[in-house]
């Protein structure tokens, strides 16, 4: 079994959508029919919920995701256009509302061997943040009940205001280090994205787990720097204990 060891790194950093919460599905299938009725008429091949969604999407903030996913495409669109005409803006925001018109309908569940291991964490005295480019991250880790298993969260709303890049640049996860109080290399990061991925190994984590719940991406998230690849998180075993300070 993969080991997480706690006299390694002191504190685990993760993502969210499709890591800590079961929404990436939700997020795909938004991203689906916003980007299908864009293509329609336009002779483009239709978004690939597995293929495309990991590859040009996930894990990036949304107004990259658009721009990405288009340039695959072959197709450039203003960043900003009036009423009814199509533009990397009214994309985003049309994903946007569609998603959260999902979650306010059906809720979304946390994973259950994700809660577990951030139970056990915590037990063991590791500190514990949750990232996410999204703006909606605080709704969701709400809507899933585990916004009090975490220390610190940074999304979307922190990058904007702090001006920080999205991923791969580790600027989100550099900043729930610094937040956490502990320096990268004594953090873990787990993510299930390959630009999340990237970023924990180019931010010079201590750990870097990469999480493959569709099968078949193991291989990807191993080149692009996950130390560990597991299918669920229940896979990971927790060692050691965080020593507590009595400064």
């Amino acid at each position: 079994m993969a080991a997480l060891d706690l006299n390694t790194v002191s504190a685990v950093i993760f993502d969210t959508d499709g890591v800590v919460t079961d929404s990436a599905r939700v997020h795909a299938a938004a991203w689906k029919h916003v980007f299908d009725t864009f293509l329609t008429g336009r002779g483009g091949r239709p978004f690939d919920i597995r293929e495309d969604y990991l590859r040009y999407v996930d894990g990036r903030p949304r107004h990259d995701g658009v721009r990405t996913f288009l340039a695959s495409r072959g197709i450039t669109l203003p960043e900003e256009a009036p009423p009814g005409t199509p533009s990397v803006r009214s994309l985003a925001e049309a994903k946007d509302a569609l998603f959260l018109e999902q979650l306010e309908r059906y809720g979304v569940a946390a994973f259950p061997g994700t809660v577990a291991l951030l139970h056990d964490l915590r037990h063991r005295g590791a500190r514990t943040a949750v990232v996410s480019a999204s703006r909606n991250c605080s709704r969701v880790v709400t809507a899933a009940a585990v916004a009090h298993l975490f220390d610190v969260l940074v999304d979307g709303n922190d990058a904007a205001r702090l001006g920080l890049p999205g991923k791969p640049d580790p600027a989100l996860f550099l900043e729930a280090a610094r937040r956490l109080g502990v320096a990268p290399e004594r953090a873990a990061v787990v993510e299930d994205a390959l630009p999340g991925v990237e970023a924990g190994r180019r931010g010079g984590f201590g750990l870097v787990v990469g999480v493959d719940r569709t099968g078949g991406g193991a291989a990807g998230l191993a080149a692009a720097g996950a130390d560990i690849v597991v299918a669920d998180l229940d896979e990971l075993e927790v060692t050691g204990r965080v020593p507590v300070n009595t400064g």
